[in-house]
């Protein structure tokens, strides 16, 4: 952190504490109606950077009952949220974030994990061999499942959509989706083996993204 001019680093790293959890700009009397003590961040440590001028490290410890169980957005939105605009700071940057095994616990993690995958490609003993499709944006729908056959036909156990392939207009994402499953399912035709395609569902409303998953099951695709 960079306090501003004439702010101490003590009172700049208090700021960080407060503001990232209980505190506010003002003294408010709804203080009053709870456990500040229990629940405010606090600055446990400074240390002046080495080499700069007026730029610190600060150690700040919350307690767990500021953030809800499981949630990264709540997390982030606590410790990097608007107390990068507070006025006592000319900058500020997260440098590190230590979180604790009891926190750590209440996050489920994916509902499928590599077993699970390598069950549906039933393949096992050593490790995938995939690739991204390239170039990611302008092939044609049946060009692409082209490129997505003979990948898979070369040896590849799955081939994948880039992030920022989704429904353009020389590309739809239903012409996409049948010209990869009929690529998928030709390639393991002629292997013999389950191959696979993570197809990107993603779209701009959350119907839109269901009703992309539902078309993928539909057409029999293992994985999205």
């Amino acid at each position: 952190m960079t306090p501003q001019p004439g702010v101490p680093p003590e009172e700049a790293g208090a700021a960080v504490a407060a503001e990232s959890s209980t505190g506010t700009w003002i003294t408010v009397w709804t203080d009053g109606l709870t456990s500040l003590d229990h629940y405010k961040g606090r600055c446990y440590d400074i240390e002046p950077v080495v080499g700069e001028e007026n730029q610190y490290i600060a150690y700040v410890a919350y307690p767990l009952d500021l953030f809800e169980e499981g949630s990264v957005t709540n997390l982030f939105t606590s410790i990097v949220g608007n107390v990068f605009g507070f006025k006592a700071l000319r900058a500020l940057r997260l440098e590190d974030v230590r979180i604790p095994p009891a926190y750590v616990k209440t996050f489920q993690g994916p509902p499928h994990g590599i077993e699970v995958e390598r069950d549906k490609l039933n393949k096992y003993g050593r490790a995938f061999l995939g690739c991204t499709i390239k170039p990611k944006l302008g092939l044609s729908a049946k060009n692409y499942g082209r490129a997505v056959y003979e990948g898979l036909r070369g040896g590849l156990d799955f081939t994948k959509d880039d992030e920022n392939v989704n429904s353009q207009p020389f590309m739809r994402w239903r012409d996409r989706f049948l010209f990869v499953a009929e690529a998928l399912y030709k390639a393991q035709a002629e292997t013999g083996e389950i191959k696979g395609h993570y197809l990107n569902a993603t779209a701009g409303t959350c119907e839109r993204m269901l009703q992309r998953a539902q078309v993928a099951k539909e057409l029999g695709m293992p994985i999205v």
